[in-house]
């Protein structure tokens, strides 16, 4: 009864949706009736992509996400050669297999494509836009959903990395924190004044490790960002980390969290990272030790570490966005 009710419900708004021609992404908002088109295929296949563009802004989703799966779906016309109305499963089919086969491309990337697809095609193919009928009555045929059940993969477990990833050992993140401080030393020792970025980049990355930080939330923290927890009063001023731009959920602003200081190397860290590396960025919401440049923005916006890539470098940054380790040795 109660999906009866829901299928319902659903099926008043699409008609009342297309009634009035308003949903945001429908046909009417972006082409008008009776005009002749210099280049009908290109033009009505922009057409959809911008209403579909505004049916996801309508959801509240992220613009990264909506122009990634705009790139999605342009690759896939590119690689069949044919508007969406011409798609078929075969097509989709094909370029699947070239991307799993010839790309190499990991079962999550997969997956992600074979998404962005198959939401294009429920929005060219919903009746609420009109983009069925104008496709019909334009080029004789209409677009229809190539992506199914049995064509597309399906996300069966939480984590999905490959068998080469695995966490850091102690001695293994021994080895890369050293390094980071090494290369603070090595660059000063030269005389040269890249030895500030390579220190902030060592806090960072203490930072990150210390608080279970993904890469986003660490660029985006602010001094500001820590206080104290009257739990644990022997960590000073850095006792909670307060992560304000957490990964969000679908149509979500970012996800706050507080996160406790447990390792006693911490604080310390961050003591001498706040007196060495200059001015905090005030209220501008940069990374933890960025310095304000001449323009305004925060010196460690687009951050890249500053150390060469060194194999220990490399290892930390490819496992960074998968991996929660063990916690290291205590440092001074």
């Amino acid at each position: 009864m109660r999906d009866s009710r829901t299928e319902c419900d659903l099926r008043s708004v699409t008609d009342l949706a297309s009634t009035d021609g308003t949903a945001p992404g429908a046909v009417r908002l972006h082409l008008a009736d009776g005009v002749p088109l210099l280049r009908p295929e290109e033009q009505v296949f922009e057409a959809m992509l911008d209403g579909w563009r505004n049916q996801q802004l309508a959801r509240n989703l992220a613009l990264s996400t909506i122009n990634g799966r705009e790139r999605k779906v342009r690759a896939f016309a590119a690689h069949a050669d044919a508007f969406p109305w011409n798609w078929s499963s075969p097509l989709a089919d094909e370029w699947f297999g070239d991307l799993r086969a010839v790309c190499g491309c990991v079962r999550s990337t997969l997956r992600g494509y074979q998404e962005a697809v198959r939401l294009f095609c429920d929005y060219a193919t919903d009746p609420a836009y009109g983009w069925a009928g104008e496709c019909e009555r334009r080029f004789g045929t209409h677009p229809i959903q190539v992506c199914h059940e049995w064509n597309t993969a399906v996300h069966m477990q939480e984590c999905e990395a490959e068998a080469p990833k695995r966490a850091f050992t102690r001695d293994e993140l021994q080895a890369f924190f050293d390094h980071a401080d090494d290369e603070v030393s090595r660059v000063r020792g030269r005389g040269r004044q890249g030895w500030l970025p390579a220190f902030r980049d060592a806090m960072l990355f203490k930072t990150a490790y210390a608080y279970g930080l993904r890469r986003n939330e660490t660029r985006m923290l602010d001094t500001a960002d820590f206080g104290r927890n009257p739990e644990g009063p022997e960590f000073g001023e850095y006792g909670v980390c307060y992560v304000r731009h957490g990964k969000a959920k679908k149509g979500s602003p970012p996800k706050r969290r507080s996160v406790l200081t447990v390792f006693d190397w911490r604080p310390r860290s961050s003591t001498s990272g706040s007196a060495r590396s200059g001015p905090p960025c005030g209220t501008r919401t940069g990374p933890p030790y960025g310095r304000p440049n001449a323009a305004g923005a925060s010196a460690c916006d687009g951050w890249t570490p500053a150390s060469p890539p060194t194999a220990t470098t490399s290892a930390w940054m490819r496992s960074w966005t998968s991996t929660r380790c063990g916690g290291p040795t205590s440092r001074t």
